[in-house]
């Protein structure tokens, strides 16, 4: 079956953002309710604050995508940077609806869309770059919440990738042929 590139566009982006949340999920399952509430600085962003940022990003962005403007007026955006008591069930339930919210748009999505446009603060911007600044934004913020959790688990971090000093035994467990010994 010939794979049409926007399609493939978006199945792969699809594929890397569900890889990036699992990165996040997996992190969220090493941390406590406290340890998600942590604080690295006065400046800083707990976990807690990033996961209402995304979601409320996630929310605006992604609702009626294609027939409203991605900043909704019912959004709170301040509110999102606001420290709130929720515990981690609460936490788990804003981060997992506007993921659903999220990928469920990406999932409606065909090749003819990608070339519509969207407007997020009444900026113009194709279907397809709307998705890039996502593939930036919720990365971006992920890579935060992972090395929060790291930094707060210190030696009982379990690893989301490749050890440090594991390269060589991850490649020959996986098959990966080394390029010297062709």
């Amino acid at each position: 079956m010939l794979q049409l590139p926007g399609n493939d566009y978006l199945i792969t982006a699809i594929k890397r953002l569900k890889y990036y949340k699992e990165l996040a999920d997996k992190t969220f399952d090493q941390l406590s309710e406290a340890e998600l509430h942590y604080t690295p600085g006065q400046e800083s962003n707990s976990i807690a604050v990033i996961i209402q940022h995304m979601a409320g990003n996630m929310l605006s962005r992604w609702t009626n995508f294609l027939t409203e403007d991605g900043e909704k007026p019912w959004r709170k955006r301040d509110e999102e940077f606001e420290i709130h008591s929720y515990n981690k069930e609460q936490l788990m339930k804003i981060w997992n609806d506007g993921w659903e919210c999220f990928l469920t748009t990406l999932d409606s999505l065909s090749e003819a869309d990608l070339s519509k446009k969207v407007s997020i603060r009444e900026e113009s911007l194709s279907v397809t770059d709307a998705i890039n600044r996502q593939l930036a934004h919720y990365p971006y913020h992920i890579g935060q919440i992972v090395y929060i959790g790291r930094m707060l688990k210190k030696e009982d971090w379990i690893n989301l990738s490749i050890a440090r000093g594991q390269s060589q035994q991850y490649n020959q467990s996986e098959g990966v042929k080394d390029p010297a010994n062709k």
